[in-house]
């Protein structure tokens, strides 16, 4: 790729599970390889206590399921808008706040870019949620400025921020040759975001889009949800989630949520709450399910086992049939299953909730749904078959299109950005 002197504005897709990197050059946006020949990375961190290094995306997620000892860290872009962005938590070489964690991921984009580039990119347009956090204005501006703050430490000079949705659509735009009302959905790890937009060959050599927009709209809800939702009810009650004891009382389901929360997982591998998860034994009337719960914990198995989750929801959506999910980390033999069927009722009040918000969206552009032209899905999670099933029954005779699920947010932030 033949680069100008000036180096171009990348695009950030700071994904909860993915991310991607793109940038514009003579016209025309491109994703760029940031691990080996992929153009997505996992947006996960490992901090080896073994040789104190720090890894990223796939290899961190490996050296985690290896058994190298250390701290693995996902869906960090959860946190943001939370209290817990300024704390501090412990790594090899201190304690580091959350946000200098979300620096040293955005960092390691940039090199990675960098390497591509020919030298590291100072100006970036970064994606963001309709709603970092739903409902709650300030908490959204603080997210925001907590996640510019870490773009600036991470040596970004300018910063910027674009709507991911809208990037979608910028995405989008390149591929048709007609110009039509599209409502862009985007269904990432932890947001679902709709935008209804005029888009077209004609519209996209124009400076100021905003008359082109005519609605947005956001729920907090993605992909990680719906894998919380899925190891709730397929795997913790192997543990004893919603086990009755001796009582006849519920064991406290607290430690259940956490452990099946991608970015709550690690709180439980600490002392006090290690502590806490024994005392649980004397709520149990079969004290088996605790001694799995107990090996899950004391052996660091929690990301293993929301691995194994994620891996079997993708599974019995794109198979469109029964998959296993290995539990044999906390007991040999045990294992779970996922049925499309199971999954489609377990999520449907998940996706009552996704589906809403899009119809939401199409009113607040003073639309019905047979005014679009397309529906265009982008983000990971909007490839799962229980969604898509429920999307076509919604907006009947509306054609879905299926875009760049992981790259095209990141290729429309680039195009957001000034051409090179």
């Amino acid at each position: 790729m033949k680069l100008p002197s000036s180096l171009p504005t990348i695009g950030i897709d700071f994904g909860t599970s993915n991310s991607a990197v793109a940038c514009r050059v003579d016209g025309a946006a491109r994703l760029l390889p940031i691990e080996g020949a992929a153009t997505t990375l996992p947006t996960a961190i490992f901090f080896n206590a073994e040789d104190r290094t720090t890894h990223f995306g796939r290899e961190a997620i490996a050296l985690y399921l290896a058994g190298v000892e250390g701290r693995l860290m996902r869906s960090l872009k959860s946190l943001l808008g939370s209290a817990l962005m300024q704390e501090k938590t412990a790594i090899y070489d201190g304690l580091v706040s959350f946000e200098d964690i979300i620096a040293r991921f955005l960092r390691e984009l940039a090199v990675r870019a960098g390497r591509e580039l020919g030298r590291v990119p100072e100006r970036v347009v970064i994606g963001r949620p309709v709603h970092f956090v739903d409902d709650d204005s300030k908490r959204d501006e603080r997210a925001e400025e907590s996640l510019r703050h870490a773009a600036r430490a991470a040596g970004f000079r300018d910063v910027a921020f674009q709507l991911e949705p809208i990037a979608a659509a910028f995405d989008y735009e390149q591929r048709i040759a007609k110009e039509s009302l599209v409502l862009i959905v985007d269904v990432g790890g932890g947001t679902s975001d709709f935008t209804v937009v005029r888009v077209g060959p004609d519209r996209a050599a124009r400076e100021d889009r905003s008359s082109d927009v005519l609605a947005t709209s956001g729920v907090h809800i993605g992909g990680t949800d719906f894998d919380q939702r899925l190891n709730l009810d397929r795997v913790m009650p192997e543990f004893g989630f919603r086990h009755t004891g001796a009582q006849g009382r519920e064991v406290p389901s607290k430690v259940f949520f956490e452990l099946s929360s991608w970015h709550l997982i690690n709180w439980l591998y600490a002392a006090k709450a290690v502590r806490q998860a024994k005392d649980l034994r004397t709520s149990y009337g079969d004290t088996r399910l605790h001694d799995r719960l107990m090996t899950v914990l004391e052996e660091r198995h929690g990301h293993r086992i929301a691995s194994e989750v994620e891996q079997a929801k993708i599974a019995a959506s794109v198979n469109d049939a029964p998959t296993a999910i290995d539990l044999s980390c906390a007991e040999p033999g045990l294992a779970a299953s996922l049925s499309p069927a199971d999954m489609a009722q377990q999520l449907s009040p998940l996706l009552e909730n996704v589906i809403a918000c899009a119809h939401a969206c199409v009113k607040r552009a003073g639309l019905r749904s047979g005014d679009l032209d397309a529906i265009y899905l982008t983000g990971g999670s909007s490839a799962l078959r229980p969604f898509q099933q429920a999307l076509r029954r919604s907006f009947a005779g509306v054609n879905l299109v299926e875009g760049d699920l992981f790259g095209g947010v990141a290729t429309g932030l680039a195009c957001a950005g000034p051409v090179a």
